[in-house]
């Protein structure tokens, strides 16, 4: 018979002393999640991503766009997607913590991250109340767009997303998205 492995366990506080050394650090119930610093191109796309989110709803005040940003749930989960964007109610100088509010979280997939955050991270987002996950591939010069968890539809061409708590709707051309890459 086997000894059991044993796994240790984090909490949010414990993420404060681990080293700046690019990595990004993440918690999922007391579990660490250790992925490279991303590359080029997956800095790029997330930054396209973020600035198109931007212009259409933090230039006019309905929401806050970060990136990476973090959903805190302490003691033992904070994840930090790409993008994210949650609403402008929620002031500047607010911990990640405090921020209640969650309407699209953004994962650019990478070959040290693409099975977390498919199989880990998509739905402990949903779980922790975002109402919107999308994962971009890269590679495929797609997106995965998830209203609900174990859901998702495969977008290619435009994305069309609906602003909650306003009458407003985002469109994203993929094509400028992933201009360049190959």
């Amino acid at each position: 018979m086997g000894m059991a492995l044993r796994v240790p366990r984090y909490t949010v506080e414990d993420l404060e002393h681990f080293p700046e050394d690019g990595n990004r650090y993440e918690l999922l119930d007391g579990v660490l999640l250790v992925t490279p610093a991303p590359s080029v191109s997956h800095q790029v796309v997330a930054n396209r991503i973020q600035t198109t989110l931007t212009i259409a709803v933090g230039r006019i005040g309905l929401a806050h766009v970060v990136g990476p940003g973090a959903i805190t749930l302490p003691p033992g989960t904070q994840l930090q997607p790409d993008v994210l964007v949650y609403p402008a109610r929620f002031p500047l100088d607010i911990k990640w913590q405090d921020v209640t509010e969650h309407w699209l979280a953004v994962e650019v997939l990478s070959r040290s991250s693409g099975m977390y955050d498919r199989e880990f991270k998509r739905d402990a987002y949903f779980a922790l109340g975002v109402k919107e996950v999308w994962l971009v591939d890269t590679r495929n010069q797609s997106i995965e767009v998830s209203k609900r968890p174990k859901h998702f539809e495969t977008v290619r061409n435009t994305i069309s997303w609906s602003v909650p708590l306003a009458e407003l709707t985002v469109l994203i051309d993929l094509t400028e998205v992933f201009a360049g890459l190959s």
